[in-house]
């Protein structure tokens, strides 16, 4: 892997991640921090993790927690060696302010007291960009003045990125930007570089939102006689409509998928294939072979689609994967209450072990498990009306007495023997045995889908399988199902 194509540096590869605490882990930001972690690990490089929370009115204790949180969930933490930090950039502020004072100093910057409307006034567009009107007035520091970096009137800046394909940009096309506000604090633009600069950042591989940004902080690069880092911007992440993933609209925070019970694996293999496939066709991957196979150079630049429906296999097949032991402590948070309907003491470890290897192989998140074992640890199985109206057709009550009268004499309670019950009273009302299990097993668990219907019974026992099958037949003499129109 040749990270360091078209820059002079030979510096250990560093990398960094660098998050604003101002809400949940979004997946983008997980996506390009594990970009970077694969790059670090695989170049034996460091991975740095830097807070941005200059932005003291929007930042909280608790998303710097999730940010750390989110992190080591997906592996990367302080006890790996390649992980560095976290940094915060408020501690820096007084190098970014030393900077704008360097660029001052330097000629490279001046102050400017224009406001957008004076802007507009001089050049009759309310949209037109800065045009340079106080470059040469020679104003000194006063309240309210920013200062503008001077951009070059000619030439162009080349970047160098591992993706984009290194694209120019003409240096007369950029006005000359503000670097630090009337009140003197330092903007995004030069606190990054100065970040970066102080934390011997080599490659920066960011989201491609932040590419109209990199001349601009290239040029700032050079002003404070730095080599550049090599930049590579990752493709945006889109929805099935095709629109960037937002907040607004769609569910991004990395928190709300592990809530739900997505795992921690499924959730890095799926992020890891946003923008860069493996080849060979191979998807599902142990994250430490999708490092040996993995060249950023290899990103693709086009949109990134975030299919949840992929997402969920993924899920799926991981969780497959689990031994018997890992699936059923991966999936206890959800078999206990708040995430649980019955009470703590309804809930019967013995029982939802001889049901797991069945419920392992059919569910595609581990919050799924609550809805197909429930029957067994509830007084009375789930009321689904869909499933009742579905399954309670005319001919369901002579089917169920029959069904009951044969499985209270049922020896042994097992599942071939109960499967061959149900069966056989099927035939004798010609029904074959999907049809005739289906209102037996709403009777009995609630629901038309769900784990296998004669194993649950073996486990749920005889006294609760015939209780249950009692109290749907007299919901049936209260309301008989309608014929068929």
């Amino acid at each position: 892997m040749n990270v360091a194509a078209g820059t002079t540096t030979s510096s250990p590869v560093r990398v960094r991640f660098a998050p604003s605490p101002t809400g949940m882990f979004h997946v983008g930001g997980a996506r390009s921090a594990l970009f970077n972690w694969a790059v670090a690990k695989q170049t034996g490089g460091t991975f740095v993790l830097r807070i941005e929370d200059t932005d003291a009115s929007r930042n909280k204790p608790e998303w710097v927690d999730g940010i750390l949180a989110a992190h080591a969930a997906l592996g990367m933490h302080a006890d790996d060696p390649t992980f560095e930090g976290p940094y915060f950039q408020s501690a820096n502020v007084q190098k970014h302010r030393d900077a704008a004072a360097r660029l001052l100093e330097a000629g490279r910057a001046y102050y400017c007291d224009c406001t957008r409307d004076d802007v507009a006034a001089r050049t009759g567009n309310p949209h037109s960009g800065y045009d340079g009107h106080c470059r040469d007035r020679g104003l000194e520091q006063a309240p309210g003045r920013a200062l503008r970096f001077r951009t070059p009137d000619d030439g162009e800046t080349r970047v160098v990125d591992l993706i984009r394909g290194n694209p120019v940009f003409p240096n007369d096309a950029m006005e000359d930007f503000v670097v630090a506000r009337g009140d003197g604090s330092p903007v995004f633009l030069l606190a990054n570089v100065v970040d970066d600069l102080d934390e011997g950042i080599t490659h920066v591989i960011r989201g491609e939102e932040h590419l109209s940004n990199t001349p601009k902080q290239q040029l700032l690069w050079a002003a404070l006689g730095a080599e550049p880092p090599v930049w590579a911007h990752l493709p945006v992440i889109v929805n099935e409509k095709r629109q960037k993933l937002s907040k607004r609209r769609d569910k991004v925070a990395l928190e709300d998928y592990l809530a739900e019970g997505y795992l921690p694996a499924a959730m890095v293999n799926y992020l890891m294939l946003l923008g860069w496939a493996p080849g060979n066709d191979d998807e599902i991957l142990p994250f430490d072979e999708m490092i040996s196979r993995f060249r950023i150079e290899d990103v693709n630049s086009a949109s990134a689609f975030f299919d949840l429906k992929k997402l969920a296999a993924f899920n799926g097949e991981y969780i497959r994967a689990l031994g018997v032991d890992e699936f059923v402590a991966a999936v206890g948070p959800w078999l206990r209450p708040p995430h649980a309907p019955w009470a703590e003491e309804q809930f019967d470890a013995a029982a939802f072990a001889a049901v797991a290897p069945l419920a392992q192989s059919r569910v595609a998140l581990l919050s799924d498990i609550t809805d197909n074992v429930d029957f067994l640890f509830l007084d009375a199985p789930a009321e689904d009306e869909r499933s009742w109206n579905k399954a309670m057709k005319p001919g369901a009550v002579e089917l169920l007495t029959e069904v009951r009268a044969v499985l209270a004499d049922l020896e042994p309670w097992e599942a071939e023997p109960l499967k061959d019950a149900v069966a056989t009273t099927g035939e004798r009302h010609g029904l074959k045995l999907g049809k005739a299990q289906a209102p037996v097993r709403v009777a009995v668990t609630g629901r038309t889908i769900g784990l296998p219907l004669f194993e649950s019974l073996e486990v749920l026992g005889r006294e609760r399988t015939l209780g249950r099958i009692d109290a749907a037949l007299a919901r049936l003499a209260e309301n008989p199902p309608a014929a068929a129109s």
